[in-house]
């Protein structure tokens, strides 16, 4: 499914209107004919019930407006609040204004104290809110009255349904200046936004629906670049196997990972490799730390490094050997738990400008390129980094607030400038490649906010490497349903473990959904 940024949504309107001539008038009814379709859906029955409808003057508000209309004819007794200058409504808006009047549909413009007072009673007292105040349009600081609407609207404490997305919610960002319309439901017109997905602006959208009221096919997937990983796209990542292969054609990756306190970090990526189905992993470790990975791995072969300080791998022997030990591999994973030591970060640096495999580069790996970010230029293949925002924040000598200050342009930059392929781990992990393309995925829940998930995450794209061209993908996907799978269980108390025993059940579901 494609997302859609607030001024590619508007041209797309546009040009369903001047190219294909489908009337502005026809979106909006068809707009509040889903909204008010959902309103059924989660009260059930509309008959003598008391809705507010909450209307800005564009033509979010005129969705508001045919949604008021539907409820009324259903048996609804609706109550309509305007906001806004007057002189910024649109000709669709008036047009809807004049059919509610001549219904005789009580329609207050919130322009005075005594029209205040009487929304502050009609909110007391109603069973529904429908949000038509500010949609995709709105960026920035909210105007104090339209704040005040909000936040009245929030404290009645009844079930608000947002158009296109609640108001207060950047579109393209899923930034919040200061409060937000707390929705139980939003039905996202033509396509979903950003900020349907990307916290804080996540928080207040409750259930999503999509609808593309009616809008051509086409003009919905044409030069459109941001793409919800969903199920539908799921089942295209991942090739089935064929019935000859055999473990060498799975894939053969090289994990090189962990050191003295962080020997965890080493087995769940390098176990992650193996469940996604990679058919040999080697894990490569500081050689006095091997005989304790023997003993924890049993299907993970290990090749012992060496090292210059006890639990710590670096210096030239250790590089050499590395070089050397790459060549037999598909892929190479390097990172994870690997430390941070200055001779290891030097390693580090000098294997990445040097060996000629795909490299997937997590934790440590990234924090070696702190300050020296451009050195990411001299990998010889397109390298795949899998940071989550603290590290991508350091990685560019910024902080996480300024990521989030526009978090999906942020990252296809850093993809772009370096010539990598970046997956921005957060609560909507972004996946985002060179050229431009970039990938969202609201799987996963807050229980994989815990030490290790990171791990999993790199290992289960490692493993994946020889499978498919769409690595990056299938690993989000896996990974994030893997962990939506755990939680069913454990909920909040999941570990990175439960994550790692669910990828063969995430992998199953994807052929599932094959079948």
């Amino acid at each position: 499914m494609k997302i859609a940024m607030a001024k590619q949504m508007h041209e797309i309107d546009t040009a369903a209107i001047n190219q294909y001539g489908l009337p502005e008038l026809s979106l909006m009814e068809n707009a509040g004919h889903r909204v008010f379709e959902a309103a059924l859906k989660i009260l059930g029955n509309v008959d003598n019930k008391s809705i507010c409808v909450l209307a800005g003057s564009g033509n979010n508000g005129g969705d508001a407006l045919v949604t008021a209309r539907f409820l009324f004819n259903r048996g609804a007794k609706v109550k309509v609040f305007l906001l806004g200058n007057k002189n910024h409504r649109t000709n669709s808006f008036n047009v809807q204004i004049k059919i509610l009047r001549e219904m005789g549909i009580e329609i207050l413009q919130l322009e005075t104290d005594r029209a205040w007072e009487r929304l502050q009673v009609a909110l007391k007292f109603t069973d529904a809110i429908i949000d038509g105040v500010l949609g995709t349009g709105f960026f920035g600081e909210i105007r104090p009255s339209a704040l005040k609407l909000i936040r009245l609207a929030n404290s009645a404490g009844k079930p608000i349904i947002a158009i296109d997305i609640p108001s207060g919610v950047a579109s393209d960002t899923g930034a919040v200046s200061e409060v937000a319309m707390n929705a139980v439901c939003t039905v996202a017109l033509g396509m979903p936004k950003p900020g349907h997905f990307i916290c804080p602006g996540a928080n207040y959208v409750g259930e999503l629906i999509i609808d593309d009221i009616g809008i051509p096919g086409d003009l919905l997937n044409d030069d459109i670049h941001q793409t919800l990983i969903d199920d539908e796209i799921a089942k295209t990542l991942l090739p089935a196997r064929a019935r000859e292969v055999h473990k060498g054609s799975c894939g053969k990756i090289l994990v090189i990972a962990g050191s003295r306190g962080m020997t965890g970090a080493a087995c769940l990526a390098s176990m992650a490799a193996l469940k996604a189905g990679a058919g040999i992993v080697t894990l490569a470790v500081p050689e006095s730390l091997n005989d304790l990975y023997e003993v924890k791995l049993t299907e993970v072969m290990t090749a012992p490094l060496p090292e210059n300080k006890i639990g710590v791998i670096g210096g030239k022997e250790a590089l050499q050997s590395l070089l050397k030990l790459a060549e037999k591999f598909d892929a190479v994973l390097i990172g994870s738990g690997l430390g941070r030591d200055s001779e290891t970060l030097e390693l580090v640096r000098n294997f990445v400008s040097t060996v000629d495999k795909t490299l997937i580069l997590d934790a440590d790996a990234i924090f070696a390129f702190n300050g020296k970010a451009e050195d990411l230029k001299k990998c010889k293949q397109i390298p795949i980094l899998t940071p989550h925002l603290g590290e991508l924040a350091a990685l560019l000598n910024s902080s996480v607030d300024e990521l989030r200050k526009s978090l999906i342009f942020n990252v296809k930059k850093v993809a772009q400038d370096y010539r990598a392929i970046i997956v921005a781990k957060s609560e909507c992990t972004i996946v985002a490649y060179p050229n431009g393309e970039i990938f969202l995925s609201a799987l996963g829940n807050s229980g994989m906010a815990t030490a290790g998930s990171g791990d999993v995450l790199a290992g289960t794209i490692a493993g994946l490497m020889k499978q498919t061209p769409f690595a990056p993908l299938a690993g989000v996907y896996l990974h994030g349903t893997a962990g939506d799978f755990a939680a069913l269980m454990k909920g909040e108390g999941l570990v990175a473990s439960d994550i790692l025993e669910n990828l063969p059940q995430a992998i199953k579901k994807i052929r599932t959904l094959q079948s």
